[in-house]
């Protein structure tokens, strides 16, 4: 016999053949990374007004008209409500500009209850004041600002160039299921 001769031309490609069987099912593998929950797990606004307001009425909510964040739109900007859709606790933060000779009196409210107030006497400078609280909320718990009106006038300061009214809130931890 001969030695080994130079390969040949290959040939035409033939048919797919048919499907074998299924193999033996593998060993579990390690477990993934975790996934994005369905559920929404993040709150967020940070709102201001900016227009001057003078209390008309006993009681007053401040609506605000600009949105530097809106965070699924949980913060309603025709009703100036905060509505919880993520039970957790919360941080709020609402800062103002004191109107010169007349008084400033918010409340933060949760539904219908005072949580908080910002208070400053009148005075002939105005100044900037800030109040600050964490809130527990319930699904559906509404938070805002309202004016209170007692025998003086009360009043929130903006110019058309600044924005010096300013209302925050963000969850800082969801309740767990």
């Amino acid at each position: 016999m001969g030695g080994k001769g130079p390969p040949g031309v290959s040939g035409k490609e033939g048919e797919r053949g048919s499907l074998g069987p299924q193999g033996f099912k593998g060993q579990k593998g390690q477990t993934g990374p975790p996934g994005n929950s369905c559920k929404i797990q993040y709150a967020a606004f940070s709102v201001a007004r900016r227009k001057s307001i003078q209390s008309t009425e006993y009681f007053q909510t401040v609506v605000f008209d600009m949105a530097f964040v809106n965070l699924y739109e949980h913060f309603n900007m025709f009703s100036g409500t905060f509505v919880c859709y993520v039970p957790g606790i919360y941080f709020f933060n609402l800062n103002v500009h004191t109107w010169n000779l007349k008084e400033t009196y918010l409340h933060i409210m949760k539904n219908s209850e005072e949580m908080a107030i910002l208070y400053a006497q009148p005075s002939d400078r105005s100044i900037m004041q800030s109040q600050s609280l964490m809130l527990h909320l319930k699904d559906r718990d509404e938070v805002w600002v309202r004016m209170f009106k007692r025998e003086r006038e009360n009043a929130l300061y903006n110019d058309e160039t600044d924005v010096y009214i300013i209302f925050n809130g963000y969850l800082v931890k969801a309740m767990d299921d």
